[in-house]
C-alpha cells in the first residue's frame, strides 16, 4: 500500500512538471508577457539619391551679377566661385556656371554649331556634341547645345566623371548669356536644370 502510494506521488508531479512545460512552450514568458518568437519591427530604409542626382527638395535663391543685367535661380547652399565674366555654382559632382558677354546680334543654331563647338573640342576632354536646336524660355529665344565630355580631375582623389552637359544661350539688348548645366551621365537632373533654365529674367 505504502509503495502503490509513493509511485503515484511521483507520477503526479511528473505530471505536473509536463503540463507546466506545455503551458510555457507557446513562447509567451510569464514574467514580461512578451512573445520570445516575435522579430522586432524592421526599421524603414532612408532615401538616399544616386550619385549626380540633386534632390527633389532643393531650394533655390535668385543670382544677380553685380552689373546687374539679368538674374538666375541656382540652388541654395551651393560653393560659388567667379573668374572673369563668369561665376560657377559647384555641389558635389554637379555645376552651373553662369557668364555673360556683349553680343551685337542674337544666337543662332548654325553659329553655336560653327563657333563654339569648336572651341569646347578644344577645352572639354572626351569632347562628343550632341545638337544646338532653337528652344523658348521665359527669358525669350534662345539655343540650346547639348553635349558631353569628361570633368576636370578631382583634386584629392584624381577621380575624372563623363559628364553631360546642357548649354543655354539667350539674348538681349546686345547681351548674350549663357547657362552651362552640367553633372554626371545619367543622373536625373532634367527638372533642376528645367528651374534653371526657366527662371532667367532679364533687368
Amino acid at each position: 500500500m505504502r509503495r502503490t502510494l509513493v509511485i503515484s506521488l511521483a507520477a503526479l508531479t511528473l505530471t505536473t512538471a509536463v503540463v507546466a512545460g506545455c503551458g510555457n512552450s507557446g513562447g509567451t514568458s510569464a514574467a514580461s508577457g512578451t512573445t520570445k518568437n516575435s522579430s522586432p519591427a524592421k526599421p524603414a530604409p532612408a532615401e538616399s539619391n544616386p550619385a549626380g542626382d540633386i534632390p527633389d527638395d532643393q531650394a533655390y535663391v535668385a543670382y544677380t551679377p553685380a552689373k546687374g543685367g539679368f538674374s538666375v535661380k541656382v540652388p541654395e547652399g551651393w560653393s560659388r566661385t567667379s573668374s572673369g565674366n563668369a561665376v560657377t555654382f559647384t555641389d558635389k559632382l554637379n555645376r552651373i556656371e553662369v557668364s555673360s558677354v556683349n553680343a551685337p546680334t542674337p544666337p543662332t543654331a548654325g553659329s553655336v554649331t560653327s563657333s563654339v563647338v569648336p572651341t569646347l573640342k578644344k577645352q572639354v576632354p572626351n569632347f562628343s556634341s550632341g545638337r544646338a536646336t532653337a528652344v523658348t524660355r521665359p527669358a525669350g529665344k534662345g539655343v540650346l547645345l547639348t553635349y558631353k565630355g569628361d570633368s576636370a580631375p578631382d583634386p584629392v582623389t584624381g577621380k575624372v566623371v563623363h559628364d553631360a552637359f546642357e548649354r543655354y544661350s539667350f539674348h538681349k539688348g546686345g547681351k548674350e548669356v549663357d547657362l552651362t548645366l552640367s553633372g554626371p551621365v545619367g543622373a536625373d537632373n532634367v527638372d533642376p536644370w528645367k528651374i534653371v533654365s526657366e527662371s532667367l529674367r532679364w533687368q
